[in-house]
């Protein structure tokens, strides 16, 4: 690309609107896994006994369930952004590069 075309790119509106609206929901999402972690952590320092109370009679405890909910929360947050990507996010793209043309 030509610094023009780099030009042209960076004052086109809807390139502007894409950067916003991506970083936005990226930020958004990173914000929420943040504070997911955040709580899983200070949970464990300072209420471990509750990590650690057994579900019944066998060898699981609290906190291997709030464990593996927190991976697969990792696992939906990452779904959700990567099929708004593919659909909103991939839309503007396209378009920017048409006008491009």
């Amino acid at each position: 690309m030509t610094h023009e075309q780099v030009e042209q790119v960076k004052n086109n509106p809807k390139y502007q609107e894409l950067v916003s609206k991506r970083s936005a929901f990226a930020w958004m999402l990173s914000i929420i896994m943040l504070v997911i972690y955040y709580a899983f952590i200070m949970l464990i320092a300072f209420k471990p006994e509750l990590l650690g109370m057994k579900t019944g009679e066998g060898v699981m405890t609290i906190g291997i369930p709030i464990g593996i909910a927190i991976i697969v929360i990792s696992f939906v947050l990452t779904g959700i952004y990567v099929r708004r990507a593919n659909s909103e996010f991939d839309a503007l793209s396209q378009q920017i590069k048409d006008e491009l043309r």
